[in-house]
């Protein structure tokens, strides 16, 4: 980072450290109060603690996901491309998340052709469905990972259908996006390249199949919708249909699988608030209910701690000089326990209401996802109250174990027990 900082506190966020990705929420409350925007000399970055300042930097468009569509990297100062993740740079710098207006605009208006509320509202029944099945198959199962037997089937299922994917292809989506993800976390490996390289072209070719067979014969399913997808005689060209479709998949399914495992976790360990969800499951009328718990787990403990904005112009920052390129660190998982935004925020309140958790973004890059994870995550955790109130974690062995990283934070396994 080229830039003066100033005077700020100099903090090096132990992002790699087993014992703060599992609970970061004392470092980060000391955070907010000593040192609200410090500088990272490790990250070269300066971070923001509280949702004041978050949302406002989220709306500010004088920093973006992207500054590639201003200047060369050279001109950033940036060092030369990394040619051994070519191929997932061209994928991250193609898609609408990293990518800023006017390309950001036509692409997520095209998208949302296709993306639409309606059509999600329409999964309701075939979400039940699938719980149903997944839940008939752990009964009597007594102990099992609760993230690999329940959290992660049903998101990667739903999107998989909701793109078209035939099912045959489907056992390779999450072995895909696990590598594809580990790139966005910081001191990414040799090994990690290699492997999210190659999950990026597996994934498109097979994609680059699918929507040729669509073309010819459209179907009933999202990948038909975007190669129909038209707006101003506009359309998407097939790299960017395919690099939306990977988005799609990564966006559509970690936020849910990482959220819903996390929130089981933050409810077993109160056994009070899983009671109270699992006294009102049974009623019909009760989604709503499970609805505001999924913004307060969300809220609670995010899944998405960390995202970066990056300067689009010369300007300051909390008296920070900051130049074209220069990259802002975001700590949601902060913002959203800050005491200055929500009353007793280190309190599971499941009620909580109105809840404006900084967890799927703010302004034009607020998650397009958001829509569909709430449903999943609602009605996959009432179904797991009905299906089984005695859950409670395993009293032997550690109960969670995480990924390990920390930009996208979410549980390895959550070994739980019923009956």
């Amino acid at each position: 980072m080229r830039s003066q900082v100033a005077g700020l506190p100099e903090v090096s966020l132990p992002l790699e450290d087993p014992a703060f990705i599992r609970n970061p929420y004392g470092l980060l409350s000391d955070l907010r109060e000593s040192a609200p925007v410090f500088y990272d000399p490790r990250m070269g970055r300066v971070v923001l603690t509280r949702h004041a300042d978050i949302s406002a930097l989220l709306r500010d468009r004088r920093f973006g996901r992207s500054a590639l569509h201003r200047y060369s990297r050279d001109e950033l100062g940036w060092p030369p491309a990394d040619p051994r993740q070519a191929n997932f740079d061209a994928f991250n710098n193609n898609h609408m998340l990293d990518s800023e207006p006017p390309k950001h605009t036509r692409l997520r208006s095209l998208v949302q052709l296709a993306f639409t509320p309606r059509r999600v509202e329409r999964l309701q029944g075939r979400i039940e469905d699938i719980l149903g099945a997944q839940l008939a198959g752990l009964h009597g199962a007594g102990s099992f990972d609760l993230v690999e037997r329940y959290a992660e089937p049903l998101p990667v299922t739903v999107i998989a259908e909701l793109l078209g994917v035939p099912e045959e292809a489907r056992g390779h989506l999450r072995p895909w996006s696990a590598a594809i993800v580990k790139l966005y976390e910081p001191g990414v490996s040799p090994r990690a390249q290699a492997e999210a390289e190659q999950a990026v072209l597996d994934f498109s070719a097979l994609l680059r199949e699918l929507a040729a067979q669509r073309r010819a014969q459209p179907q009933d399913d999202l990948i038909t919708a975007l190669v129909q997808a038209e707006e101003g005689g506009d359309r998407l060209t097939e790299q960017e249909l395919i690099d939306t479709c990977i988005l799609l998949l990564n966006a559509g399914h970690e936020a849910s699988v990482n959220g819903l495992s996390a929130g089981v976790l933050a409810l077993l360990r109160q056994p009070e608030h899983w009671q109270a969800l699992v006294d009102a499951a049974p009623r019909e009328d009760s989604l709503p209910l499970f609805r505001l718990a999924i913004e307060e787990l969300l809220r609670y403990d995010t899944p998405l701690p960390m995202f970066e904005r990056i300067a689009l112009e010369e300007t300051q920052l909390f008296g920070v000089s900051l130049q074209p390129g220069d990259r802002v660190t975001l700590l949601y998982a902060s913002g959203n326990r800050d005491p200055r935004r929500f009353e007793r925020p280190d309190e599971l309140l499941l009620s909580r209401d109105p809840n404006p958790h900084l967890t799927f973004g703010l302004g034009i890059h607020y998650c397009l996802g958001a829509p569909l994870a709430r449903l999943e995550l609602a009605l996959s955790l009432r179904a797991l109250c009905r299906a089984m109130p005695d859950l409670r974690l395993q009293e032997a062995g550690a109960a969670a174990q995480y990924t390990g990283g920390f930009v996208i934070r979410g549980l390895a396994r959550l070994d739980v027990q019923s009956g």
